[in-house]
């Protein structure tokens, strides 16, 4: 269970660095992010930090605020907690 645990954390806080760097690609701050999803500024920032998991609908309009698809940020979050070795 512990371990279990320990992988929910790495997966909160590299979603929150992948949501971060989107972001700020794109220019945004914490706050026009949160109104383009509809969504609360303190939980974007939440999120931001690890300290929070998005539902599939937060992550959805969170998505489409960033123009991005659904499926490109999970195969980057992915490829990020996959280790170098298992890529290949």
């Amino acid at each position: 269970m512990l371990r279990l645990m320990d992988e929910g954390k790495s997966l909160r806080e590299a979603f929150g660095r992948l949501l971060r760097e989107l972001r700020e690609a794109r220019g945004l701050s914490q706050s026009e992010l949160a109104l383009e999803s509809d969504l609360d500024q303190t939980f974007v920032s939440l999120l931001e930090r690890g300290r929070r998991q998005p539902s599939l609908l937060s992550l959805f309009a969170l998505c489409e605020a960033l123009d991005i698809e659904p499926y490109v940020v999970v195969r980057r979050l992915q490829l990020a907690l996959t280790p170098a070795a298992k890529r290949g």
